[in-house]
């Protein structure tokens, strides 16, 4: 029994350092991109999305000071979040960051794709993918040197995409794959180029991830799918599967709609405007909809 109580505590003890040796630093964390970094969810809402389950989990373990993602907005294409970084509201956040995920690029490709859920056909002109692929690839080197410039102390996480329409007939998903392929290696190339850090989430979900998509007509993911990306992400940011999320770690769910959440914000903001020196990362989660975390958000 004495022996066993001392491999329980080198265990702990084990667990203790590695905590607190992995990372030199709390983070500061904020949130950059489309629908997936602001937490959409399939059916037209916005809940916990990866951003949110990353610092939930870096919360947990002492490695969160700050957290927002009002950098984040659905829709955006690379356009959109070139503008948003460069924008007066951006410049403190920025400055301050230690920690950025960047989700861009999908926008720019989906929005050409034409689907027929119900009879499961995708259709795209190549000549209008292959224009947006290479805007998308200008836009996204622009970004991470805008980043550089103006998040200096930050390490940027740029996140990859998965295939979004499991449900299509087989034959009707190469085409569409190829082009969410070609993306991804440019966005893997940018980040890599840039000295940011590139997330592959595409493995995770494959062609057939409908256990992650369950709605065949829209492209977000269920809190699932979510739990893979923000798993993704915490691997390549500790480098091993030692800070991963469960299943039983996910919120219950509680998705708010875009109307509820501008009621929500313009309601805040005065609170938001009175606080904010003294309670920072605190405003962040309630201001930018964290949606189930009341109780979490008293311990931070």
């Amino acid at each position: 029994m004495r022996r066993l109580w001392s491999l329980i505590g080198v265990t702990i003890l084990s667990m203790t350092y590695w905590t607190s040796s992995a990372f030199a630093q709390t983070e500061s964390y904020v949130a950059i991109g489309d629908s997936l970094a602001a937490g959409q969810t399939p059916y037209q809402e916005i809940d916990v999305g990866y951003s949110d389950l990353i610092a939930m989990k870096l919360s947990s373990i002492g490695q969160l000071s700050f957290y927002t993602k009002e950098l984040a907005f659905p829709g955006f294409t690379t356009a959109n979040v070139l503008d948003r970084i460069q924008s007066e509201e951006a410049q403190h956040l920025l400055a301050n960051a230690t920690l950025i995920t960047v989700s861009a690029g999908a926008n720019d490709l989906l929005r050409l794709v034409q689907v027929n859920p119900s009879a499961g056909t995708l259709a795209f002109s190549q000549l209008q993918t292959d224009y947006a692929l290479n805007l998308a690839r200008k836009n996204m080197t622009t970004i991470l040197d805008e980043l550089v410039e103006r998040a200096p102390k930050a390490k940027v996480y740029v996140m990859g995409y998965y295939f979004a329409y499991p449900t299509v007939h087989p034959s009707q998903k190469e085409g569409t794959n190829a082009q969410l392929v070609k993306l991804n290696a440019i966005l893997q190339q940018q980040a890599e180029h840039a000295g940011a850090v590139y997330v592959d989430v595409y493995d995770a979900f494959g062609l057939n991830g409908t256990s992650y998509l369950p709605n065949s007509a829209d492209v977000h993911p269920n809190a699932e799918g979510y739990r893979q990306m923000a798993n993704s992400f915490l691997q390549a940011y500790s480098g091993s599967d030692a800070l991963q999320i469960s299943s039983s770690e996910l919120p219950k769910a509680n998705p708010l709609s875009f109307e509820e959440i501008v009621k929500q914000q313009s309601s805040a903001k005065p609170q938001k405007e009175k606080v904010t020196q003294q309670q920072p990362a605190r405003v962040a989660y309630v201001i930018q909809g964290f949606p189930g975390y009341q109780a979490f958000i008293k311990n931070i």
